[in-house]
């Protein structure tokens, strides 16, 4: 029971880094800023919901989606630790990865074309890009009880997530700039840590394999 709250304690506290809804606010804000109160609600609840189903089909489907492409789990492993390391490192450095971070370009595109700005860029790559992806499809990778904690774990790390954005304009206010960037970092360095993690057990099963 321990093993299985101290596991529930890592994959939100991954899910969390790699998502980082604090440094979303100001992405969020920029793209509802022509928008009233009401429709900025409902594009931060579509957007979450998206970032959740797309998570939660890939963690139920993750392995028949390996098979399909021919994937091992071990080679998930090993470029998922990369992957997520780059991230955490670019975060540890207060920038903000193109991976799993919308660029400039783009936010300005969805803005002139009056694009679905929930779905694209809010719910991927921000909320569930390719990081956040890897990362769900490894925590789901241990056995029923993992599939569990992890769908659980980034629900309720949606749920964080809407009411970050809902009042995103006060919490902004309350830490400032100098915050949100002390919070970047930290997350960077939790990110970092998981990507590590990530990669040592993909090196793991890769040794296992040819002994």
């Amino acid at each position: 029971m321990l093993d299985l709250i101290i596991y529930s304690g890592i994959v939100f506290l991954g899910f969390m880094a790699i998502m980082n809804p604090i440094a979303g606010i100001s992405i969020f804000l920029t793209l509802t800023s022509s928008e009233n109160e009401e429709e900025a609600r409902k594009i931060a609840y579509k957007s979450v919901l998206a970032a959740f189903i797309i998570v939660f089909v890939f963690v139920i489907a993750g392995h028949l989606i390996l098979k399909i492409f021919g994937i091992s789990l071990t080679a998930l492993r090993l470029t998922g630790g990369i992957l997520v390391g780059i991230i955490g490192y670019d975060m540890l450095q207060g920038y903000n990865s193109n991976v799993s971070k919308p660029s400039t370009e783009t936010i300005n595109k969805s803005m002139e074309e009056e694009a679905n700005v929930a779905y694209a860029p809010l719910a991927t790559p921000l909320l569930a890009g390719p990081g956040v992806i890897i990362t769900a499809m490894n925590f789901a990778s241990k056995g029923l009880p993992s599939v569990f904690i992890t769908i659980v774990s980034f629900a309720v790390l949606c749920l964080i997530t809407y009411y970050c954005f809902v009042f995103g304009k006060k919490i902004k206010q309350a830490l400032g700039t100098s915050s949100l960037k002390v919070i970047t970092r930290m997350m960077g360095l939790i990110l970092a840590v998981v990507g590590m993690q990530m990669f040592i057990e993909g090196i793991y099963d890769a040794i296992k394999g040819f002994v």
